[in-house]
This record gives structure tokens, C-alpha cells and sequence, in this order.
């Protein structure tokens, strides 16, 4: 992950982590439906991990979310 973009991936994962409660899925829960370990989904949420577009375009699709959303980024 460029550190130079470590904010926008903050977000992105503070996103991801927002839809995913939103649609009362725990980590374990999403990590079990994409085939992913959970410390994977916790890397993502919490930007210590880049992510794939393969990744969120999945998780767009389980928790269907826009993928567009996961980049609406609040101040």
C-alpha cells in the first residue's frame, strides 16, 4: 500500500466496516462468505492491508452496496 494514499484506505475500510454492521455481519461472518480469513477483513477495515478490487467488488455483491459507496468518504 502507497502510505501516501493511507487516509483514503482508512476510510475506505471505516466504509467497509460501516456496511458491513449496517447488514449485521460480524468479520467472521464476511470473511467465511468470501472465502477470506478474518484477519483479512480486519486488515482491510483498518487499512493495514491494501485490497484488491476483486475483494471489494465481492464485497459489494454479499453485502449489496454500490461499490461506489465504500468511496463516498465523510470528513
Amino acid at each position: 500500500m502507497d502510505t501516501k494514499q493511507f487516509e483514503k484506505y482508512r476510510k475506505l475500510g471505516l466504509n467497509i466496516a460501516y456496511y458491513r454492521k449496517d447488514k449485521g455481519y460480524t468479520q467472521e461472518m464476511l470473511a467465511e462468505k468470501l472465502n477470506l480469513d478474518r484477519t483479512t477483513i480486519s486488515k482491510i477495515e483498518l487499512a493495514t492491508s491494501g485490497v484488491s478490487l476483486d475483494v471489494i467488488f465481492a464485497i459489494s455483491d454479499l453485502l449489496g452496496v454500490p461499490v461506489y459507496k465504500f468511496f463516498e468518504f465523510r470528513d
